[in-house]
């Protein structure tokens, strides 16, 4: 057992990587929940915008690799408390503080989770953050499993993009929601949309930077589990960017992490010596 998730999982890399970094979500008042507090905590991770839901839990699901380290979902989450956070009477405090951050990162999985007002409710944080003046990225991690329909996935995804300073698409999500032929198509959407730093994701590939210009990976890996991949990718461009490191340098400690994360087991694996969270800050 552990504990992962798309926003999360970039959350721990970011703290990791050592910015001051808040998760926002809901849990229960369960031990399980209880443990999950603590372990966010120890990872560095502000938890007080982490609410508590009267009788929900957190949200389970179950991952399953294959011999390729390719992993597939299992979800029971529709009852979770991530779900009603919007709902909560401390949801107010907790958004107040949260639009006055650097950088505020949401995914299509986080619009995906919430009902139709928890989604207008996200996406009102999001620009409430960009009218104070901070930068908003969003990832479009697509999951068909938790959508109803995929043209509501569709209108939810565009709309964050207009919000999003930016971009983190991962190419096969987007050719699977909305039929796009190439990576070029795919940043050419995002930014007529208004997102102006657009990293198209390639998995083992590895990555469109803004300019167009292909970034591979230092090496090309036999992954044991590809949980978090991309969340850690993100993690990496985020932190590194935060530091002013131009955006290929930024790729590439988005691409150290992930292949740190593809060759362990479990999305956010345990630090060891060989973490290579230092990278995130550009040569002086």
């Amino acid at each position: 057992m552990g504990y992962g998730g798309d926003t999360l999982n970039t959350a721990i890399h970011l703290a990791r990587a050592g910015h001051d970094v808040a998760y926002m979500t809901a849990l229960g008042n369960d031990l399980f929940s209880r443990h999950l507090r603590s372990a966010w905590a120890a990872e560095g991770l502000d938890c007080s915008l982490v609410m508590t839901h009267p009788v929900r839990h957190a949200g389970l699901y179950a991952i399953v690799t294959d011999d390729a380290g390719e992993r597939s979902f299992t979800y029971w989450r529709d009852t979770s408390a991530a779900r009603a956070m919007f709902e909560l009477d401390a949801v107010g405090a907790a958004m107040a503080k949260a639009e006055r951050v650097d950088l505020f990162c949401f995914s299509l999985i986080s619009l995906a989770i919430l009902p139709p007002q928890g989604r207008d409710d996200l996406l009102k944080l999001a620009a409430r953050v960009r009218d104070n003046g901070g930068l908003v990225a969003f990832d479009g991690n697509f999951r068909p499993q938790l959508w109803e329909t995929r043209e509501t996935a569709i209108l939810l995804r565009d709309r964050a993009i207009a919000l999003a300073d930016m971009g983190l698409p991962t190419f096969e999500d987007e050719a699977a929601l909305s039929g796009a032929e190439n990576p070029d198509a795919v940043a050419r959407h995002w930014h007529q949309l208004g997102c102006g730093e657009v990293v198209v994701k390639l998995g083992p590939d590895g990555c469109r930077l803004p300019d167009g210009t292909p970034l591979p990976p230092s090496a090309r890996l036999d992954p044991i589990d590809t949980s978090g991949a991309g969340d850690a990718f993100n993690g990496g461009y985020l932190a590194a960017r935060a530091q002013g490191a131009s955006v290929a340098e930024a790729a590439r400690s988005g691409h150290d992490i992930a292949a740190w994360t593809v060759m362990r087991r479990g999305a956010v694996p345990p630090l060891d010596s060989t973490a290579p969270y230092s990278r995130c800050f550009p040569d002086d």
